[in-house]
């Protein structure tokens, strides 16, 4: 069963360590600076883009760049201290903003207790067993007396031996220390394409027993999503085929594309109609949208978009503003800067994209179509796309240009409909014979709410 405050949510998705300008690298003897303190001038301004979900990126102590966890129970002393995490919680909480943790369990840092015990005692350390497939034979790449099995060729990257009971009751009892002391809503499992499913099972079962409304999302990348998303395991994966196609398919004046990922994942029998995936257009891990698009006027159907297909959207911190970023080599930090909120709020470089933004998700909140109703793709070609989503009676209508034309549709819609008022630009469209008239103005689209007899 998904959380109930699931369907209706809004995500801003938030990379602490770099948002906050933490140092890139942990010294562990510092004191902790309370750079997290810093997210608590944001909640007005995710307030007014009218988010109601927080995912936060990694917070926990580690090395460098937050997914080489050194202690699963300290917050990163570049962030702050358990307290700081604290009353960030509570101040979201209090304005109704949920709080999703980054929750890394394939691998470890180099610098995490239990390795650094094998590090200094060998094959005596009590420890051994905790990493995946560890032997004591030949070395490693940094040298060390034994091998042992990484993640994805990064031997900065210890992976963990997620078989052994008393690894699973050391994260296990973080979890629940997070729960208990953090008030969090729920996590995003990295790697999650790397867990093992009895891992996963075991997970969910624990959570279950924590909270009954606790939502658990996994990063995946490719494969078949109910691999993961199930009753048993995860509630939602990263929707990775759909990231692609949001923004390609603009790029290629081929909304082709994207129409076929959806009709795939959520028309009538599709792979994923019950599911509530993970939408985004850009994260940490791949460049910004604003890079990725040819032509900026893209930005805003590729939003509307994003907040009406079904699933859950999410915006990547800053790029509500159109901010770009583009990976330099191995080096994420360009996706990943220091924001100043009174500076990019100041000069964005696309001053009216926050504004859509907000707008958009007003529309998905008071829409039970968009949340949770059901998907039907009603006309596709090169550079204009629609779609219904139905609930209950309730029936709403995306339809979208990337051309930089002026275009005009005649789409078909239910028996009984006398016309549609479009949400977005405020205006109304007739229905005649069970067709709907609608211009839609260059690079943009309407919202459509069907009005019936």
């Amino acid at each position: 069963m998904k959380p109930t405050w699931i369907s209706s949510s809004i995500f801003y998705h938030i990379y602490p360590l770099g948002l906050c300008g933490a140092p890139e690298q942990n010294d562990f003897s510092t004191p902790p600076v309370d750079r997290l303190d810093k997210l608590h001038a944001w909640i007005d301004h995710l307030q007014a883009l009218g988010v109601n979900a927080v995912y936060l990126g990694p917070v926990f102590e580690s090395s460098s760049h937050g997914y080489d966890t050194a202690d699963y129970y300290q917050v990163d002393r570049r962030l702050g201290t358990n307290n700081t995490l604290t009353r960030l919680s509570a101040a979201l909480h209090e304005r109704g903003i949920r709080l999703v943790l980054d929750a890394v369990f394939n691998h470890v840092g180099r610098d995490f207790w239990a390795f650094q015990d094998v590090l200094e005692h060998g094959a005596a350390s009590t420890y051994r067993d905790w990493f995946h497939n560890l032997r004591f034979e030949g070395q490693s790449p940094y040298g060390d007396p034994f091998q042992y099995d990484a993640w994805n060729g990064h031997y900065s990257l210890v992976k963990l031996n997620l078989a052994n009971p008393d690894v699973r009751a050391h994260l296990f009892d973080a979890i629940g220390t997070w729960i208990d002391t953090f008030n969090i809503d729920g996590l995003r499992l990295d790697a999650a394409d790397c867990l093992d499913a009895d891992f996963l099972r075991s997970l969910t079962a624990y959570t279950r027993t924590k909270c009954t409304d606790f939502w658990l999302m996994g990063e995946i990348i490719h494969g078949d999503y109910t691999r993961w998303a199930n009753p048993d395991m995860l509630h939602s994966v990263t929707n990775y085929e759909c990231f692609k196609g949001l923004y390609s398919s603009h790029n290629d004046a081929n909304y082709h594309e994207i129409a076929y990922a959806l009709n795939r994942q959520f028309g009538d029998g599709g792979l994923y109609e019950n599911l509530l995936l993970y939408n985004f257009v850009d994260n940490h891990d791949v460049n910004r949208v604003a890079s990725l698009l040819n032509d900026p006027a893209h930005l805003r159907p590729l939003y509307m978009l994003l907040f009406t297909m079904p699933g859950i959207p999410s915006i990547y911190y800053g790029s509500e503003w159109g901010l770009a970023g583009e990976k330099n080599g191995g080096d994420d930090s360009p996706m990943r800067p220091r924001i100043d909120l009174p500076a990019a709020r100041a000069n964005p470089p696309h001053p009216a994209l926050s504004g859509l933004l907000a707008r958009l998700a007003a529309i998905r909140k008071a829409s039970p179509a968009l949340q949770h109703g059901g998907y039907q793709q009603i006309h596709v070609s090169g550079e204009q796309f629609a779609f219904q989503r139905s609930s209950n009676g309730n029936v709403v209508i995306t339809s979208l240009s990337a051309a930089s034309e002026q275009a005009q549709l005649r789409l078909p819609v239910p028996s009984g409909t006398i016309g549609a008022y479009d949400l977005i630009n405020e205006e109304v469209c007739a229905a005649n014979e069970g067709m709907l008239s609608v211009t839609i103005p260059p690079h943009g689209g309407r919202i459509l709410q069907l009005q019936f007899d």
